[in-house]
């Protein structure tokens, strides 16, 4: 069994920084709110990219209880969750079935929005890059539950850790609603350490200031 390092949120902050998938700046949100920050892990699509975020997404896994499959939403997440069961076999040993759903039910072949490994009766985790007002990943949800699954948690790449349409965050929102755990690789403090430990004063005021208005 070959094991790899923990995952590390600076390399990460890094990579995402050097190809485009996580800039500093000023962004109007689909919310109206602008956020200093944005994130858009569709933009890790090469290899190397992709193999970091999963090796992530792999190694807080192992740090989770019930990991009897792992269910990527269509569509980011098809990727997301096939190269993290790649990355739990080749990095920890572990060989975890997988799954994801269509967005139109299939009425030939095998048929029906699901695809993949069989959900029923098993324990899943749902990986996706963010949770932004919730929605899709209560769509998921209860897809999975109408198939017989058991939601074990959710493993998302950036927590914005921001109000959403009340005092909580959207996350907050999906743990208490859906009574089940949510974990991230980054959080918006990992990103806040990040700009401190790098000296951008400009940028980290910002995001301070942001933190102050929208955060949790």
């Amino acid at each position: 069994m070959t094991t790899q390092a923990t995952f590390n949120p600076q390399a990460f902050i890094e990579l995402a920084l050097s190809r485009g998938v996580l800039k500093f700046g000023e962004f109007t949100l689909k919310s109206g709110r602008v956020s200093p920050y944005f994130f858009n892990a569709g933009l890790l699509n090469d290899g190397e990219a992709l193999s970091l975020l999963a090796s992530g997404y792999a190694a807080k896994l192992t740090e989770c209880n019930n990991v009897e499959v792992v269910f990527g939403p269509a569509y980011k997440g098809i990727p997301f969750v096939a190269a993290t069961a790649v990355a739990l076999s080749q990095n920890h040993g572990v060989s975890v079935p997988w799954g994801f759903n269509r967005k139109e039910a299939k009425d030939h072949g095998e048929g029906g929005v699901l695809v993949g490994a069989s959900v029923a009766g098993k324990k899943v985790w749902i990986i996706d890059d963010v949770i932004t007002a919730g929605t899709a990943i209560r769509e998921v949800v209860t897809i999975l539950k109408n198939a017989g699954a058991q939601i074990a948690g959710v493993l998302v790449a950036l927590d914005r850790q921001e109000k959403g349409q009340g005092e909580l965050s959207a996350i907050q929102e999906v743990q208490k609603e859906l009574e089940i755990p949510v974990h991230a690789l980054v959080t918006m403090k990992d990103l806040m350490n990040y700009l401190e430990a790098k000296g951008e004063t400009e940028a980290l005021a910002k995001m301070e200031a942001y933190r102050v208005k929208y955060g949790v």
